[in-house]
């Protein structure tokens, strides 16, 4: 364990769990994915720098906002491993991200705005519903739950 001043800039998985609030369970399946990186000691224990706090609390964010993690480590992986995160690569990521969360941002306000009118309806009729069957055009293919028996 490296220290220096009586602080140790090291953490053992429990303690860098406690920090992030991320259960140890995710943060060895972080590891396993590349996500974040540990040191062993000579009891086979792992030891992660403190800059993985910030890594983490990346990842979360990230996951938080529906970034699938495959994403997100194909982010990280343009970092070098032992790269402390910054504002910059925050910035970063952001940005390669931002079309997807736009777009995925516009889908959610359509679903919400077109919602109000089925819950409107009181009864989700596949001839007023702008989700599912807009303008009845499901109605010009026979009776019955088009949906449901397909074609």
């Amino acid at each position: 364990m490296v220290v220096v001043d009586g602080i140790s800039f090291e953490l053992t998985v429990g303690e860098l769990a406690a920090r992030s609030g991320v259960a140890v369970s995710a943060l060895h399946f972080y590891e396993r994915q590349g996500l974040i990186s540990s040191r062993r000691t000579a009891g086979n224990q792992r030891r992660y720098r403190r800059d993985m706090l910030r890594r983490v609390a990346l990842i979360r964010m990230a996951q938080r906002v529906g970034i699938p993690l495959a994403d997100i480590a194909a982010v990280l992986a343009t970092f070098p491993p032992d790269h402390v995160p910054t504002r910059a690569d925050w910035r970063h990521m952001s940005e390669v991200w931002r079309e997807e969360l736009d777009e995925r941002i516009r889908r959610l306000q359509q679903i919400r705005d077109d919602f109000s009118d089925c819950i409107g309806c009181g009864c989700m009729s596949l001839d007023r519903c702008p989700l599912i069957n807009p303008g009845d055009r499901l109605g010009h293919h026979g009776p019955g739950p088009r949906r449901l028996l397909g074609g």
